[in-house]
Formats: C-alpha cells, sequence, structure tokens
C-alpha cells in the first residue's frame, strides 16, 4: 500500500504539467483558472505524497534506503514544483489580458 504513494505522486505530477499545457493550447477557455487551481493542488498532493512515503522510511528505519533516494527525491520534488509553478504562470500571463475584456 505505501509503494502506491510513488506511483500516486508521479501520476498527480503529471496531471499538474498536463492541466497548464491543455490550459495554453486551447484557443478559449473559460475555466482556465479552475484547470490552474486543479495542477497547483495536483503538485501539492503530490509533493505531500513523497513526504509521507519518507516519513513511512523513517519509521521502519530503512536508513540505506533514503540516503540512496533522498537526492534524487530532492531534486525530482524541486523540478516538479518550478515548473508547475513557471506553466501556472505562463497560463495566467497569457489568459489575463483575454478575461479582462
Amino acid at each position: 500500500m505505501i509503494g502506491l504513494l510513488n506511483v500516486g505522486s508521479l501520476v498527480l505530477g503529471l496531471i499538474a504539467w498536463i492541466l497548464p499545457v491543455v490550459n495554453l493550447l486551447r484557443k478559449k477557455n473559460k475555466s482556465w483558472m479552475m484547470l490552474s487551481t486543479i495542477s497547483i493542488c495536483a503538485c501539492a498532493i503530490s509533493l505531500c505524497f513523497q513526504i509521507f512515503y519518507t516519513y513511512h522510511k523513517v519509521l521502519i528505519e530503512d536508513w540505506s534506503a533514503l540516503m540512496d533516494t533522498m537526492y534524487a527525491t530532492a531534486s525530482v520534488s524541486a523540478a516538479l514544483l518550478i515548473v508547475t509553478i513557471v506553466l501556472n504562470v505562463v497560463t495566467l500571463i497569457v489568459y489575463r489580458d483575454k478575461t479582462a475584456r
């Protein structure tokens, strides 16, 4: 069951990236703000899943697994957060003028 945290984190991370791209590919999208919000929430839940997985490894005292994977986990988590923020900011910039009219 704990292994599903990594799968869930991966799926939610992909959702966090796909939704802003879908926003940008649509010509007129009245629900862009909702999709951006879902994207940011998916990113947050994905990162939370990684924190829970790391906590599980600490509880079972699997120190070798932690030492082997923490650099990759931290790097990928930072990349997920940065790319999600950039994609949603670009979406905001593109749709800001279209919504104001």
